[in-house]
């Protein structure tokens, strides 16, 4: 890696100076994957490597879990015979994956966790050695692990030092704001260098602006959190799809995410346990106090039902357009939802059990269904109160939100909020981007569709191995010389300091900077949470389209230089959400149905909830023929805002029959990596 200073010439004769950094490999990105990647790259003796970061530590894999956050792999315990190929059909199974990225993921899912355990997480195994699993929704087996509430923070913990003890650069409070790109020798357009803003020089005439003149650059930024007005994801979880499709990245699967109960003062998932133990359910007026209400009563007739889906909220935690049928537990989703909706708070409380309504018997593990009163009883867990077994089943979940302050004696504020992006940008067999040299991992990378709850962590660390691989294997070269770099990048370079220029000094009818993300959020909430419709979508993309275009157009008023990181986000999230807008417009145009955590309202539907309150919410059924194809988008050339949206056939489970000899004569070669 080298540092010197990169001297841009500008229209108005002056020069733009700017720090440069010239090195193999930046990754974006200091969570899971991020630092995965880095450590991968350092061990296969990649040295000309930083990582940079808007502020370490501050990212999903950090700060954000659940009971048991779980890690989904290989079943490599006991008899129950498992294969790679049985645990790529688990992925694949729900739609919306390439069959081989399946395959490659499962693969890689017994390495990538024994690397972990190495390296100090503390993953539980018996006195025999076995990592001992247990099944989370949509897993056929028991292949899901946990080492606790944290850990997705212990792997960040463990990484992160690793990484350290190499020595690996990394930039603190560098914001990236633009992929700087070119064409390569046969006409494909490839990275060639990042631009960040260092938010501790913002008072600089760059204003902070550092450039990075790289071979590969690596995304692992996590998804956009902040889309959306009612999240579970860290506060300022942007992701960067933005600045990948400004450069001319292509995404997919845009329509997946997850959504679920969260608790809303310390966000935080509240599945596994949290719904095992069957707290009590109620809302109150705003106040948090008056007009208590117990509205599970509303969609449930007896006891046994409304505690038994609550229990199977557990492992079924995400709300689930399947679960809406005969009375499941997705049920409890809508109703959390309508509560809100009419300007209620929605609370759980673990020193009750269920409340009945005046027609219902009181609750008991006796009267559950046998699902969950087995479950209870196995486990022991059959104390007097919800907060007794989880003290008795999982003490840590107790202990953490005691760590943030909140005592679980007390009612806990709760809302149904989106989680997780399973879709992102796209990327082949070594986890790279139709932008060359542009590498996707964790998150931001868009490889599922409707995914065993677990599976995401595995991505994080197979796709982050794929990607060191192929970089250390194929693009090892050398960045390009600082003066041909120069010429490339200049007028990128340029585009993007005008643009901070024109923030501080706007134009008269420039948007204000403080008005733009809360209505990203609002919009995206309202059409693109898990209650979706046509109408809702379509206004809402014509409306994103034109906050697009006012930004390019208008501008954005900066009243400082420091707020520009954050208009920066905000520009970039405000394509984002076309995108994501784009892709649901195309996916219900196109006859696309209620699937995975969405359902599609349609007053035509076949479908409807049906519960105590009668049926409404008339709604599409799932198409399964959609299951064959992953709608992929990419703004289109010269165009502010407009997205094509393409069908694309999913690629099948491959028929792996390799052999031995041959395999071993291309890994010679070299030949594998291409």
């Amino acid at each position: 890696m080298h540092t010197t200073t990169i001297s841009i010439p500008l229209p108005s004769g002056q020069s733009l100076k700017c720090p440069l950094i010239t090195l193999n490999t930046v990754i974006v990105g200091a969570g899971a994957a991020g630092l995965k990647c880095a450590l991968r790259l350092q061990e296969l003796g990649m040295k000309d490597v930083a990582v940079v970061v808007d502020r370490l530590g501050n990212g999903t894999s950090n700060n954000s879990g659940s009971d048991k956050q779980t890690y989904y792999k290989l079943g490599i315990f006991g008899n129950e015979p498992d294969s790679p190929m049985d645990f790529a059909k688990s992925l694949f199974q729900g739609g919306m994956m390439h069959g081989d990225t399946a395959y490659v993921e499962a693969l890689g899912s017994a390495p990538a966790f024994f690397d972990l355990c190495r390296i100090g997480v503390p993953f539980p195994h018996n006195s025999y050695g076995a990592y001992v699993g247990y099944k989370t929704d949509h897993d056929p087996r028991q292949r899901a692990t946990s080492a606790g509430p944290k850990t997705s923070h212990y792997m960040f913990e463990c990484l992160l030092k690793e990484v350290q003890r190499y020595g690996t650069a990394i930039f603190d409070r560098h914001t990236a704001v633009s992929l700087l790109t070119d064409k390569t020798p046969d006409g494909e357009k490839r990275v060639i260098g990042l631009l960040c803003l260092n938010k501790d020089d913002f008072w600089k005439p760059n204003y902070g602006l550092t450039v990075f003149n790289a071979t590969n650059v690596v995304f692992a930024t996590g998804g956009p959190g902040e889309l959306y007005k009612i999240s579970v994801w860290p506060h300022g979880q942007v992701g960067s799809h933005g600045l990948a499709f400004k450069a001319g990245a292509a995404g997919n699967n845009l329509t997946e995410l997850q959504f679920g109960l969260a608790s809303t003062k310390f966000r935080w998932n509240l599945s596994g346990t949290y719904q095992q133990v069957i707290p009590d359910y109620f809302s109150t007026d705003a106040d948090g106090v008056s007009n208590k209400r117990f509205f599970l009563h509303d969609y449930f007739d007896d006891m046994s039902s409304m505690a038994t889906n609550i229990f199977l909220k557990g492992y079924r935690w995400p709300f689930h357009a399947a679960r809406l049928q005969n009375g499941g537990s997705s049920i409890i989703d809508i109703a959390v939802h309508r509560e809100i909706a009419a300007g209620r708070r929605v609370f759980i409380d673990f020193m009750c059990n269920p409340t009945p309504a005046a027609n219902m018997e009181p609750f008991s593990i006796d009267i559950l269904r046998d699902e969950a009163k087995q479950y209870l009883l196995k486990s022991g867990a059959t104390q007097a109160t919800p907060y007794e077994r989880l003290m008795h089943m999982n003490p840590q979940s107790i202990e953490l939100y005691a760590e943030h302050g909140i005592d679980l004696h007390q009612p806990l504020e709760t809302a149904v909020c989106a989680q997780h992006c399973n879709g992102g940008l796209s990327v082949d067999l070594w986890w790279e981007s139709n932008l060359r040299h542009l590498f996707p991992i964790g998150e931001v990378c868009g490889t599922h569709g409707v995914r065993p709850g677990g599976s995401a962590l595995n991505a994080t660390q197979v796709g982050a191995v794929r990607a060191a691989q192929r970089i250390a294997n194929v693009y090892f070269q050398p960045p390009l010389p600082q003066e041909e770099f120069a010429q490339r990048a200049a007028q990128q370079i340029i585009d993007m300091h005008e643009f901070h220029q024109n923030c501080i000094a706007p134009k008269t009818d420039a948007l204000n900077a403080k008005d733009i993300r809360p209505q990203i959020q609002r919009r995206m909430t309202d059409s693109h949470a898990f209650i979706r419709s046509y109408e809702t979508a379509s206004r809402a993309l014509r409306e994103a389209k034109q906050l697009m275009r006012d930004i390019e157009i208008l501008g954005i008023r900066a009243t400082s230089p420091q707020e520009l990181p954050r208009i920066d986000e905000d520009r970039a999230l405000a394509l984002t959400s076309v995108a994501f807008l784009q892709n649901l417009v195309t996916y219900i145009e196109q006859g696309g149905g209620s699937r995975g955590a969405y359902m599609i309202l349609d007053e035509k539907g076949s479908l409807a909830v049906i519960s105590k309150q009668g049926t409404d919410l008339r709604h599409r059924p799932e198409n399964l023929e959609k299951r064959n194809e992953i709608l992929q988008v990419q703004l289109k050339d010269g165009t502010i805002s407009d997205f094509t949206v393409t069908p694309m056939p999913v690629r099948p489970l491959p028929q792996d029959d390799s052999w031995f000899e041959t395999t071993w004569a291309d890994w010679n070669a070299n030949k594998i990596f291409h």
